[in-house]
């Protein structure tokens, strides 16, 4: 890519789409295009086929895709592996059909199996079974990779699939039921600390902006404390799903798209190739190569916030998958580590979100 090419950014106003933006046009980069979801669905493949044909993108990054928690995937399996599937072969066969010169997709470690080895390597893909509660949105992501890989290997396209690990970080989605992990957390435990202090503007200031099962800040008091006890939420407490002994791994979303960019710029499908007859397992983990258990996850949250009130985790909950190391030894190999570790990410992503609702 030159500073000069014209690249599309599919997905650009969310967590990941939006931090590739804004590194792309902190190295200079300024000829970037997006679309909305308003101005352009991506499960229209009409609507995708007159957008290429128009635009000519040079480069694209694939950072769209239909995300949530374990609540979400486990709930809406068919959306999950319907609407992912369908941004999928829409965007890459129209890079196709339009000449794109290079093409990053972005899958997620969930494409791992349950019992697979620690740390995961990018050769443990389709060793054994995936985890039950997302196995429809780890299929659509592993169909991602596959065709990607089939394209290059079919047609000698240049498309490259990085797996990120759990993301977090600024423009991250907080809602209660379809967020991931860390930001849930994150304002569960902001606005039980509201309740616990009394604290009711900044509970309503919260509503405002992101109002919950259609309560906002205008509803009464009532209505409020109910519609935040069904998401574990309550003056004294707070409750948080699973037992707390998971291990996670979570990446800054801006050393995420550092990767992303490193690797459009510097990496090709022929130095992914491995050296042997079948070409497969050619994708790219992204990671910090560290963990920390759920439960001291939530006591980071609770010192950088400042909550005072109990943590009880609700152990009739699925805990998912147990353990989700990456082994990051070929991305590090290839010249990129990670800056930010967990507790500065936190903090940063804790007053984006207090600013954010001013």
């Amino acid at each position: 890519m030159n500073k000069g090419s014209k690249i599309y950014i599919a997905g650009h106003n969310g967590l990941v789409g939006s931090a590739i933006r804004k590194n792309l046009q902190e190295k200079g980069y300024t000829n970037l295009i997006g679309r909305s979801h308003g101005e352009l669905d991506l499960l229209d493949g009409a609507a995708v086929k007159a957008f290429f044909e128009k635009e000519k993108p040079e480069y694209v990054f694939l950072a769209a895709a239909y995300v949530g928690g374990i609540v979400a995937n486990n709930t809406y399996r068919a959306d999950f592996i319907h609407k992912n599937l369908q941004i999928q072969n829409n965007v890459i066969y129209e890079s196709f059909r339009n000449n794109v010169k290079k093409l990053l997709f972005l899958g997620s470690t969930c494409i791992y199996p349950k019992e697979s080895p620690q740390p995961m390597k990018e050769d443990y893909l389709l060793s054994s079974p995936l985890e039950y509660t997302n196995e429809p949105y780890a299929i659509a992501k592993i169909a991602g990779l596959k065709m990607c890989e089939s394209f290059n290997i079919q047609y000698g396209t240049n498309y490259i699939a990085v797996m990120p690990t759990n993301l977090y970080g600024l423009n991250d989605n907080f809602h209660l039921e379809n967020s991931h992990v860390l930001p849930a957390m994150m304002r569960k435990m902001h606005l039980g600390k509201c309740l616990h202090e009394g604290d009711w503007e900044s509970v309503r200031k919260d509503l405002r902006r992101r109002p919950l099962d259609n309560i906002n800040d205008i509803s009464t008091t009532d209505d409020i404390v109910n519609a935040l006890s069904k998401h574990g939420i309550f003056s004294t407490h707070i409750e948080l799903w699973g037992t707390g002994r998971p291990m996670r791994e979570f990446l800054w979303s801006e050393d995420m798209a550092d990767a992303c960019v490193f690797i459009m710029e510097n990496v090709d499908f022929d130095d992914l190739k491995q050296d042997r007859k079948e070409i497969r397992n050619c994708h790219i983990n992204i990671g910090t190569g560290k963990e920390i258990s759920i439960k001291n996850l939530a006591e980071t949250i609770r010192k950088i916030i400042g909550y005072k009130g109990e943590i009880r985790f609700d152990a009739s909950k699925p805990d998912g998958t147990m353990r989700k190391l990456t082994d990051v030894s070929k991305l590090t190999s290839l010249g990129w580590q990670y800056n930010v570790e967990i507790g500065e990410g936190i903090d940063r992503m804790y007053n984006w979100y207090i600013a954010d609702q001013e």
